[in-house]
């Protein structure tokens, strides 16, 4: 193959792999980034609301299994 040939395929190459990187990788990588986001927040949340509530009918309602089929 002459030089430009190669040239212009190595720039093909190129262009291809910055193509799969805007419409793979990087929308990919941000959903899973918001998700450990999410998930962070949640925990957070979730822990702080819980000492909060500690020892009231609240929390202890929230933390029923209604769907376990027993009766109280």
């Amino acid at each position: 193959m002459s030089d430009s040939v190669t040239a212009t395929l190595y720039l093909m190459v190129g262009g291809i792999l910055i193509v799969v990187l805007l419409l793979v990788v990087f929308p990919v990588a941000i959903m899973m980034s918001g998700a450990l986001f999410a998930a962070l927040i949640g925990s957070t949340t979730k822990s702080a609301v819980d000492a909060e509530h500690a020892g009231t009918e609240a929390l202890t309602l929230s933390e029923t299994n209604f769907y376990d089929g027993s009766t109280q």
